[in-house]
């Protein structure tokens, strides 16, 4: 019986000494636990070239020419670090603050676009008349927005600069002309005895 309640202590110390610890923390508090490209890095990086292409000639060119808000649309913002890098996040911040900036609009991404003309079909076989929306009123996107994230690395021992690079346009749909090129540069000093590329 000893045997078995000094066992049992055994087990709830082990267990005990493998509990997880949770602090809620600001989302805007910058902590860098690996060095890698991290949540801070994408929200300056949003937060930079959101303020840059609100204030550049493309927007009041625009709107001396057409008399209308642009309308913009999400292409593809290309990941070629040597990091896993979720774009969609970065994405999703530009498009909301452009949208509640007023001076631009987004439509829906290409798979947002299917399944409205989707809804639309099921609509007309199943929806009330006066509630139904018409097929092919869609507004064509003016612009689209692309880019890409490059990520340069060196090290030595236990020492690497990471150096990354982000590059967004805004490309003309119908002239394929570039309005709007940013870009945004990140360098960071890691030091680390596990740093590896």
């Amino acid at each position: 019986m000893k045997k078995l309640l000094l066992i049992g202590a055994v087990i709830a110390l082990i267990l005990s000494g493998c509990s997880t610890k949770v602090t809620r923390i600001e989302t805007n508090e910058a902590i860098d636990l690996s060095g890698n490209w991290n949540d801070t890095d994408s929200r300056l990086t949003s937060e930079e070239m959101i303020k840059d292409m609100l204030s550049r000639n493309w927007l009041t060119n625009f709107y001396a020419k057409s008399r209308k808000q642009p309308v913009l649309t999400a292409g593809e913002i290309k990941n070629l670090s040597y990091e896993h890098i979720n774009t969609q996040t970065f994405i999703n911040d530009i498009q909301r603050s452009v949208i509640n900036s007023g001076d631009a609009s987004f439509i829906a991404a290409r798979s947002d676009r299917a399944d409205g003309r989707e809804e639309r079909v099921e609509q007309d076989q199943y929806a009330r008349e006066d509630t139904r929306k018409r097929e092919r009123q869609e507004i064509g996107a003016d612009f689209i927005l692309s880019g890409e994230i490059n990520a340069i690395i060196d090290y030595e021992g236990k020492t690497a600069v990471k150096y990354y690079q982000v590059d967004l346009r805004l490309t003309d749909i119908e002239t394929q002309v570039i309005a709007w090129q940013g870009s945004k540069k990140i360098r960071k000093l890691v030091e680390n005895k596990k740093v590896r590329p």
